[in-house]
């Protein structure tokens, strides 16, 4: 064998560079699935469900995720092409069609080319396709799915895209605009798309909003637009710990998509627990918790489906991002944790917010009761032998949030301090929860997403190949492999 020297540092960086590109092709199907296809694909994601989301609520259950148990589990770069801290848009993109793409932008190459999904490619291929989400449907990752705009904010077409679709099963979260309100909003003389309610029924989907209608749903009902009676915030499901017993959970739209969707050419389903991510961003780790656990019963779902199909089944559960910085350990306990405490709060911050917090006009003496019953904070007792009672730091910090609460949104003060304390979210709420957390053993960094790595994991067919550290965009191509689809981007037409 020839030896090559170089001699200088250039050229030995062009040799690299060289042998890189020569072996880019080999390198692309290292570890790619070339058996049997799966006639049968889920896929999970967990937004803003990073390692730590997992490690925490599997404390606090009290046993090892479904998800954690799967043989295949892997680590996953989230990074999009203009920013190394992703949104969901670029990270929908990289899992939904192999590709890197700016923030915000969806189904799209930066320069504004499109791409296919794995979701429309499996519809070309014969297989059936359900979308579902805790948030509104048209949001950045399930719109990722179906949908090819320059801005995750135009809600208006993505709703039209998803009606247009022709796949099988929405779930989940509403239409965030579905009659172009907020487009008019922003300019009265813009021209609209017309109702996509209207042209979804026009185009053959049966919308149901009703718990009983949904489980009422058979094999032979067409095509589905199913979301919630009650929608929380912005179009999305109620936290899974504010659920009212006529509410549809995030598992009861995986079993009833998979009831619906079964069939002899097989299913592609995604299923996006959608409202991890939202509790991150408002540092509330009991409802991020929570909806992690609800995401995991979905898992089980899809599990429990592949134990009746041995060898025809694929489930992968990966995030698209981070969210808020979580850190299992804190400071202020050093080495020590208690779960338990996170067992006192029983509402989500947004429902606190929106019962207690919008209506407000007492004092604080009079609120002091409100969040001993919500968040079983104590303001009297011994701190020392009982968890629950607040220190007198901490009834400062309480005190000092309040007031900022009672400011209102414009008179509070806009200053990086208020920011950094409080991130833009209700001061009083956010303040409880973060005591409570720190209670608990847990911390926050950001309000915002970070760019740590996220865990994958797989099981049933090709799951092998998801084992190891790789990027998002491999999610994708890994499980085109396992559909039998060649593992590139695939362009699609503008």
């Amino acid at each position: 064998m020839r030896t090559i020297r170089c001699k200088t540092m250039k050229s030995a960086a062009l040799f690299v560079a060289f042998v890189l590109l020569t072996a880019a092709p080999a390198l692309a199907k290292t570890g790619l699935y070339d058996g049997k296809p799966a006639k049968y694909v889920f896929l999970f994601i967990g937004d803003g469900m990073g390692l730590p989301q997992k490690a925490a609520t599997a404390q606090f259950a009290g046993k090892t995720l479904v998800m954690d148990e799967f043989p295949a589990q892997g680590i996953t770069t989230t990074y999009a092409a203009d920013r190394f801290i992703t949104d969901s848009a670029a990270a929908g993109t990289a899992i939904a069609s192999g590709v890197k793409t700016n923030c915000g932008m969806i189904g799209m190459t930066p320069d504004q080319q499109n791409v296919k999904t794995i979701a429309e490619i499996a519809k070309e291929n014969g297989m059936k396709v359900g979308i579902i989400s805790s948030v509104s449907i048209d949001h950045a990752t399930p719109a990722s799915f179906y949908s090819h705009v320059k801005s995750r904010s135009m809600y208006h077409n993505i709703d039209h895209a998803l009606v247009e679709s022709d796949f099988d099963f929405f779930g989940g979260g509403g239409l965030k605009d579905p009659a172009g309100k907020r487009v008019l909003k922003k300019d009265p003389n813009a021209k609209t798309l017309g109702d996509a309610i209207a042209k979804a029924k026009d185009n053959g989907f049966t919308v149901v909003t009703a718990k009983n209608d949904f489980m009422g749903l058979k094999p032979g009902s067409g095509k589905v637009l199913a979301y919630n009676d009650w929608l929380q915030d912005s179009g999305a499901l109620p936290y899974d710990m504010d659920n009212r017993a006529e509410d549809i959970t995030l598992p009861e739209f995986t079993e009833k998509a998979i009831e619906l969707l079964d069939n002899d050419k097989g299913f592609f389903i995604m299923i996006e627990g959608g409202k991890i991510d939202w509790a991150c961003h408002a540092n509330d780790a009991v409802a991020a918790i929570k909806d992690t656990v609800a995401f995991d019963e979905a898992v089980q779902k899809a599990v429990a489906f592949a134990e009746k199909h041995p060898g025809e089944v694929l489930i992968v559960t990966t995030g698209d991002h981070e969210c808020g910085g979580l850190t299992v350990g804190f400071a202020g306990t050093k080495y020590d944790s208690d779960f338990q405490v996170l067992g006192n709060q029983k509402i989500s911050f947004t429902k606190f917010d929106q019962d207690v917090m919008e209506s407000y006009k007492g004092d604080f003496d009079g609120i002091k009761p409100v969040i001993t019953e919500n968040f079983g904070l104590k303001f009297e007792g011994d701190p020392k032998s009982d968890p629950m009672v607040l220190t007198d730091y901490q009834k400062v910090q309480l005190q000092d949030a309040f007031k900022q609460a009672m400011l209102g949104d414009k008179e509070r003060a806009a200053d990086d301090t208020t920011y950094l304390l409080y991130g833009g979210y209700n001061p009083l709420t956010v303040q409880i929860t973060h005591i409570l957390n720190n209670k608990a053993g847990l911390a926050w960094t950001s309000y915002s997403h970070t760019a740590v790595p996220i865990g994958t994991s797989a099981m049933g067919v090709g799951d092998d190949s998801f084992n190891g550290y790789y990027d998002n965009t491999d999610v994708a191509k890994k499980l085109m492999a396992v559909m039998g689809v060649d593992s590139k981007v695939h362009m699609a037409q503008n």
